[in-house]
C-alpha cells in the first residue's frame, strides 16, 4: 500500500478528525519577522491559519521575505490537516537556524490559502503583529 485515500483525497499520517479544523484567512495586519535581530520578514498581507490546538500561523507571501536569508532544506513533513510541507532554513545575525521556515507547494483543499506562502516558527523568531512583540508560544516545536 503507497497511500491512504478518504474517497478521492489522499490522507496523510493518519485518518483526519472531523473536530480538528483548519481555517486560512486573508488579513491587512502588519507581521514583522526578525531572527536573531535581523528583519527577515515583513508583510500587510499575511494569510491567518488557524488550527485547533495550535497557535495561529503567518503565512507571508515570499516576495515579503528576504530571498538572502533563504537556504534550501532536503526536510519535508506531512500534516494531514493541510498536505507535505518543504522547508528552508535561515542565516540571520551571524547565525544558521535549520528549517525555520515551511511552505505547502500543493496543500489540500482546507488549506489551499497558504499556496506559495511562507511560515516561521513562531516559537523560534521575534514576531510582530502590528507593532505588537508577541509571545513566542510553547509547543512540541519550542
Amino acid at each position: 500500500m503507497n497511500a491512504w485515500f478518504e474517497e478521492d483525497e489522499e490522507v496523510f499520517v493518519h485518518p483526519r478528525d472531523p473536530y480538528h479544523r483548519v481555517d486560512v484567512l486573508a488579513s491587512s495586519r502588519h507581521i514583522r519577522v526578525s531572527v536573531n535581530g535581523e528583519v527577515v520578514a515583513e508583510t500587510d498581507r499575511p494569510k491567518l491559519l488557524f488550527e485547533t490546538g495550535l497557535p495561529p500561523r503567518y503565512y507571508i507571501p515570499p516576495e515579503d521575505v528576504r530571498e538572502d536569508v533563504l537556504l534550501p532544506s532536503d526536510t519535508q513533513t506531512q500534516c494531514p490537516y493541510k498536505g507535505t510541507a518543504s522547508y528552508h532554513s535561515v542565516e540571520a545575525g551571524g547565525d544558521r537556524v535549520d528549517d525555520l521556515v515551511w511552505h505547502y507547494p500543493a496543500p489540500i483543499p482546507a488549506a489551499k490559502g497558504t499556496r506559495g506562502h511562507l511560515c516561521f516558527f513562531n516559537e523560534k523568531v521575534d514576531l510582530e503583529v502590528d507593532g505588537e512583540a508577541q509571545d513566542r508560544p510553547k509547543t512540541q516545536w519550542s
